[in-house]
């Protein structure tokens, strides 16, 4: 990830190139941009983000198939193995990393000088957008597993609502991040 601080148009460095619809458009976002807008961050979720986020499906999957391989041991009549038991574990272990990994590769932040943007899902993909003008507050979280990896968590607010309406989950570097956004919004959303 790539992060920097707010500078004149002409001579911002950004995370990415700049993107127009007409160029080949490795990130999906292109279609998002609107005509001169320019990109000053392009980030996506730490890696960190399939572990971390399927933790908790996990522990619960890990915990059923050693529950059930005991049983087998216990109750030699029931119709699986203790390998068995595990082995569906491994598996169901597996789905979930797949379909968290699959979750991170759609993921992607965008904070433009007009505006910031967040597209995540896989079969339903949902796109958050607010202009820079709109934002009234921005926040830093780290739960306990985000901090122990120097990960956080940006939360957007806007004028009316009453929690955040949008966060960027496990990025790398939450503070500067968020002070990007912050002299972002104060630069070019104050204008």
């Amino acid at each position: 990830m790539t992060t920097m601080s707010v500078t004149p148009p002409e001579r911002i460095v950004v995370a990415a190139p700049a993107l127009d619809a007409d160029r080949d458009d490795s990130h999906g976002i292109a279609h998002l941009l609107q005509p001169g807008e320019i990109i000053i961050l392009l980030l996506k979720p730490s890696i960190l983000f399939v572990p971390l986020a399927s933790m908790s499906s996990l522990l619960v999957v890990a915990l059923l198939a050693f529950v059930f391989a005991w049983l087998s041991r216990r109750f030699p009549l029931l119709p699986w193995s203790d390998q068995q038991a595990i082995a569906v574990g491994v598996f169901f272990g597996a789905v979930r990393l797949a379909w968290q990994f699959l979750e991170w590769a759609t993921r992607l932040y965008v904070l433009t000088d007009r505006r910031v943007l967040r597209r995540r899902g896989v079969l339903r993909v949902s796109v958050f957008e607010c202009r820079l003008e709109q934002l009234q507050q921005t926040a830093v979280y780290q739960s306990l597993r985000e901090r122990v990896f120097f990960l956080g968590t940006v939360c957007f607010a806007t004028a009316g609502a009453a929690s955040f309406v949008a966060l960027w989950e496990y990025v790398p570097r939450p503070l500067d991040v968020q002070r990007t956004v912050a002299e972002a919004v104060e630069r070019y959303g104050r204008r």
